[in-house]
């Protein structure tokens, strides 16, 4: 047999390496950009960090930058889809409402040091929460829309009306 003689194979069914090529449309998105800014500002505060005497506060930005470092690529690669078994936007809420506390108080510890590298650690720390409370201002507000009245099973709306009845007779008792 010789190389002509093999038989062609279709192409394969999995998708392979084409699955890491990055989403076009996601890199311009809003939630692109602002994953985007989260990594930039994020490892700017772990370098001011490590650059300053507060060097013990470097384990927050560095951890940030790997959650939004890995929440990026969950949504470039659109890996997000094939999660089903867990709401991947909800744990991204969560890690964008913890960052946003965590670089606001310690911000607020790193501008009262003198040192000129903790002093820009805590500003880029705020610009840095204002980046992360706009991801989860828009995350909440993609959260609610998801939840509509009509969703709601029947008997659970039939709980509330007779809690409803029971309340206003309660108050005719008085």
């Amino acid at each position: 047999m010789g190389e002509t003689d093999l038989p062609e194979t279709a192409a394969p069914s999995s998708p392979g390496l084409s699955a890491l090529i990055p989403d076009k449309t996601f890199l311009t998105s809003r939630k692109g950009l602002l994953l985007a800014a989260e990594l930039v500002l994020s490892f700017i505060i772990f370098i001011c960090y490590l650059a300053s005497s507060l060097a013990s506060f470097m384990a927050a930005p560095l951890i940030e930058f790997l959650l939004a470092l890995c929440a990026y690529y969950v949504y470039v690669t659109k890996y997000i889809d094939h999660f089903s078994g867990f709401h991947c936007p909800l744990i991204d809420f969560l890690r964008c409402v913890t960052a946003a506390v965590i670089f606001f108080a310690i911000s607020i510890y790193a501008i009262t040091k003198s040192a000129a590298a903790s002093k820009t650690a805590g500003v880029f720390g705020f610009i840095a929460t204002v980046v992360f409370a706009f991801d989860f201002y828009y995350i909440c507000n993609n959260l609610i829309s998801l939840i509509n009245p009509q969703d709601l099973p029947t008997h659970t709306a039939t709980i509330k009306k007779s809690t409803a009845e029971e309340e206003s007779s309660d108050s005719d008792c008085d």
